[in-house]
């Protein structure tokens, strides 16, 4: 049993059952035993992969994506180009690199990691040694500036709530203790929720709907100083238009787990439902575009260009390397369809490269 179970365990027998976002959340990021409290995650060694780290195509596209967008805005200068979530650093690194190739865009940008993990903030610190990289402990804490920015794998790791319809009301996926004391799920009294007052149309009994709180100010935060003062946001991440059914899902030395079996030592995330971006987005003033699949994206930027460029001159287990991640990150059978980016720009700018409108 984990430290952190142990915690958890008495709490709830204390104070009751918990809802899954505080669950998530202190899985996460719990000040002693979160997951992404002291460790990083990432790699071989880790329980998963990103894209920045399957290949360097993929955060050259964005890279290019975002300068072209601050190219089609005027040059503005200074900008804030940012990144909630950067894991290693990967990502902006490559994001800095393409960027150089619009004359202006790298100079003109200040550097903000959105990155609570002390961990992670080490490593990052590694990766961009040099580009004059700051760390911000929220997205609010970001400068009212023009802002350009990059989410990946970011709003899925958000915590989520889960509503079970009952009726024509919702019981609530809740986190409490079986007969023998160990963490079990179970569900709350039906209650009308005004919230899903509008999800009635379009689900039936027992069908699952998760919110996520803290997605829509998260969102909010971005597009907020995107519509006021500029700038773009790419938003890519798994999910689709609209919760609908379980999505939460726990990873552990690159394997599926049991969300309740380790808590701390295992990643969360669910689903990101990109519809409540959108609105989020629009609410705060910014248009939105997309979303589209990731793998539409990234060959309307250039991909399979660039990956023919990099080609020349590797051969064996190389060339099969770039070739493998190429697929990956664009194939509809691999990342191509299941993530989907949104664009977020200022009203009335020139929507981003490579979205759909």
């Amino acid at each position: 049993m984990t430290p952190l179970a142990r915690q958890l365990r008495r709490q709830i027998a204390q104070a009751g059952p918990i809802t899954l976002a505080e669950y998530m959340g202190r899985c996460l990021t719990d000040p002693e035993h979160g997951y992404y409290t002291g460790r990083d995650p990432l790699g071989a060694a880790g329980d998963f992969t990103t894209a920045p780290e399957i290949s360097q195509l993929f955060g050259e596209m964005l890279g290019l994506c975002l300068a072209q967008a601050w190219a089609d805005q005027g040059r503005p200068a200074p900008v804030t180009l940012a990144e909630p979530g950067p894991g290693r650093g990967t990502l902006m690194a490559d994001i800095l690199r393409a960027g150089r190739a619009m004359p202006g865009f790298v100079e003109a940008a200040r550097v903000v990691l959105v990155e609570a993990s002390p961990a992670l903030r080490a490593r990052q610190a590694q990766t961009l040694e040099g580009r004059g990289a700051r760390w911000a402990d929220s997205l609010d804490a970001l400068p009212e500036a023009p802002l350009f920015l990059v989410a990946n794998e970011f709003f899925d790791a958000l915590p989520i709530r889960q509503f079970v319809r009952d009726g024509a009301a919702w019981r609530e996926r809740m986190v409490g203790l079986d007969a023998a004391g160990g963490l079990a799920f179970g569900l709350s009294v039906p209650a009308p929720l005004a919230a899903l007052s509008g999800r009635l149309a379009d689900t039936a009994q027992g069908d699952v709907v998760e919110t996520c709180p803290a997605a829509g100010p998260a969102m909010a935060a971005i597009a907020g100083r995107v519509a006021r003062h500029g700038g773009a946001a790419v938003i890519v991440d798994y999910g689709g238009w609209r919760s609908l059914g379980d999505t939460l899902q726990a990873v552990r030395g690159h394997a599926p787990a049991d969300p309740l079996d380790a808590p701390g030592l295992a990643d969360l995330t669910a689903h990101v439902d990109f519809e409540a971006l959108a609105c989020a987005a629009r609410a705060a003033g910014a248009a939105v575009t997309g979303p589209t699949p990731q793998g539409v994206l990234l060959e309307r930027l250039g991909i399979t260009a660039r990956a023919q460029a990099l080609a020349h001159g590797l051969s064996g287990p190389a060339l099969d390397a770039l070739a493998g991640a190429h697929r990956r990150l664009t194939h509809p059978d691999e990342m191509g369809s299941l993530f989907k980016a949104l664009g977020v720009v200022p009203p009335g700018a020139p929507p981003l490269p490579g979205f759909d409108p």
